[in-house]
């Protein structure tokens, strides 16, 4: 399940920004990633489908990959190839399609849970510098990139970048950039807000899985 847990992990690894880093930060980013935390958090539900690729240091792109992203709430449900975790708000099943397998452990809200929902709102971490690097045009947009360095030095990757379509005000790609010169990026090919999403999406039905291996942790 390594995907799945990278996908994760590179949603979350940025959060929300302590005193110390916003006076060392670039103030003109600041007031960027705000604006984009603030828009996001008037969706009442979100749809958005993403591609996420892996590059060596030379740009080959190694492997390619589609997937969807549903939230609502504290809800949401991730769907990659092969691997899927759902969120229901009190209980996370991540499934792995090859293995027949599920894992669920207790979602903790108030806690360092990864989430999908912490890419569109508090990206900014206490644990990051962050500056604005300028604007470009990608076709009709206009995309802002935002460079930001991990403080802890002992982290596998030392860049991540965010672009961010200037008049949406939304997230349009992430790039994470290893020190072992591997490059990770997810972008969002399509975000659609305040769409009916059913409950029902956000729970695992084991029994539409014939011979499934249950892993319980909570």
């Amino acid at each position: 399940m390594k995907n799945i847990y990278l996908f994760l992990t590179l949603l979350g690894i940025v959060m929300t920004a302590s005193a110390q880093n916003v006076a060392k930060s670039d103030p003109e980013a600041k007031k960027i990633l705000d604006a984009v935390s603030a828009r996001f958090k008037t969706f009442k539900t979100t749809k958005a489908t993403f591609t996420y690729n892996v590059e060596n240091a030379a740009g080959k792109i190694l492997s390619s990959k589609k997937g969807t992203i549903f939230m609502k709430g504290t809800k949401y449900r991730v769907s990659i190839v092969g691997q899927e975790i759902f969120c229901d708000g009190n209980n996370i099943w991540t499934y792995d399609k090859a293995a027949n397998e599920v894992t669920i452990t207790k979602f903790d809200g108030e806690g360092t849970t990864l989430t999908p929902q912490k890419l569109f709102t508090n990206f900014y971490d206490e644990d990051f510098l962050y500056k604005m690097n300028g604007e470009k045009k990608q076709g009709a947009k206009t995309i802002q990139e935002i460079e930001m360095t991990p403080n802890d030095k002992t982290k596998p990757f030392h860049k991540v970048y965010l672009y961010i379509d200037k008049a949406a005000k939304t997230i349009s790609s992430t790039k994470v950039l290893e020190k072992t010169g591997n490059r990770y990026s997810y972008t969002v090919n399509s975000l659609t807000p305040n769409t009916a999403i059913d409950d029902g999406q956000f729970l695992f039905d084991a029994k539409k899985f014939p011979g499934i291996e249950i892993v319980d942790l909570r």
